[in-house]
């Protein structure tokens, strides 16, 4: 949904949704839907390739998706990586399909979960000079 009660000078070129993501929210994996059941899965890996080191990936058969599209999941070496391939690819067009991407924080370990809310701790006091930790 589209916000509508932004004040006109926050308009930015594109019409865009309010979301807010929690540190937890945000995550290495991406869920990647609407791809087109082409065979296009060295091209779409190409194409996320050049926000970041893909740690691994792989097409998720079982999950719902549109008739004649695919699902692929998507993990990355580091999360500013993921959040600027979903920034960058959302809603883009590939192969004639418009690709919808989202974080998949429920494929992510307890203990990368861990990992993930330590290394924001760590930034958050590092960025205001905390020596608590």
């Amino acid at each position: 949904t589209i916000c509508a009660s932004r004040a006109k000078y926050r308009e930015g070129r594109r019409p865009r949704a309010v979301k807010v993501y929690t540190v937890n929210l945000e995550s290495r994996y991406l869920l990647i839907q609407g791809v087109p059941a082409l065979g296009v899965m060295k091209e779409l890996i190409e194409l996320f390739a050049l926000y970041g080191t893909i740690e691994e990936y792989n097409p998720l058969d079982g999950y719902p998706a549109e008739e004649f599209t695919e699902v692929y999941l998507i993990k990355f070496l580091k999360i500013p990586s993921s959040r600027a391939a979903k920034r960058k690819l959302d809603e883009r067009n590939f192969f004639g399909s418009l690709l919808h991407i989202c974080y998949a924080p429920e494929f992510e370990s307890v203990q990368e979960t861990r990992d993930k809310l330590r290394d924001r701790r760590k930034y958050i006091a590092k960025a205001t000079n905390f020596k608590g930790l």
